[in-house]
């Protein structure tokens, strides 16, 4: 099976929505967070605390999440393994 890149399919779906007259997609922060949580869960298992982690995502974007988002809004693996199977 052919794998995509995320940036790839990022700036696709960008192009897509740009040309059907679609704004931007959003998402809440608790629905961030769920989609972020494996990266999450590989992080803690490295040593890292959730404001670490949330300072990895502030400086890396312009999105604004706390340690508190993160521990609130964390998504279990068998929580992802129901929205996934």
């Amino acid at each position: 099976m052919k794998a995509v890149p995320l940036a790839e399919a990022i700036k696709a779906q960008s192009a897509l929505r740009s040309a059907a007259g679609l704004a931007p997609e959003q998402f809440p922060i608790p629905a961030f967070i769920g989609m972020i949580s494996d990266e999450i869960e590989t992080l803690r298992s490295q040593g890292k605390t959730d404001q670490q982690i949330a300072a990895i995502v502030r400086d890396s974007s312009n999105i604004s999440v706390t340690a508190e988002d993160i521990s609130d809004h964390y998504a279990t693996p068998q929580q992802r393994a129901r929205h996934h199977g």
